[in-house]
């Protein structure tokens, strides 16, 4: 009996640790979305750059889990986004955005990032979208 009860609690504690370090991982990308402004550097659309129709925009992240669009230094447009580090994905949505807002919406899977960029693909059936936000 004090085996099995010994085992129970060796499994409770770590997947309780195994929880802790998913929750630190998820403060992390918390931390590093929420800090500073970003900018779009790269975007393609089906292979085609269209970087350039995001000139003069800023994206500010917020904890409570917006997101500010800024155009020239004045908010466009107000969305709500999140991300996981265990499935290492990110989601946006801006209701209703006008172009080229509305290239964000959706989720997209994140293929390569650090505290001062997330380069991700989104795929959504034959259309693939691919983005680099870089920390200013």
């Amino acid at each position: 009996m004090k085996k099995l009860v010994l085992i129970f609690l060796t499994a409770v504690s770590l997947s309780g640790c195994k929880k802790a370090v998913q929750n630190q991982a998820e403060d992390l990308v918390l931390q590093a979305m929420t800090d500073g402004k970003w900018i779009i550097t790269n975007f393609t659309q089906n292979g085609t750059n269209i970087t350039t129709d995001f000139t003069g925009f800023q994206f500010q992240y917020y904890a409570n889990k917006t997101v500010d669009a800024i155009y020239n230094g004045t908010v466009q447009k107000t969305g709500n986004w999140d991300g996981s580090a265990t499935t290492m994905s990110t989601w946006a949505n801006f209701a209703n955005p006008a172009y080229p807002l509305v290239l964000i919406n959706g989720t997209w899977h994140i293929d390569n990032n650090s505290w001062t960029y997330v380069a991700a693909t989104q795929t959504n059936g034959s259309e693939t979208k691919t983005m680099r936000l870089e920390k200013q």
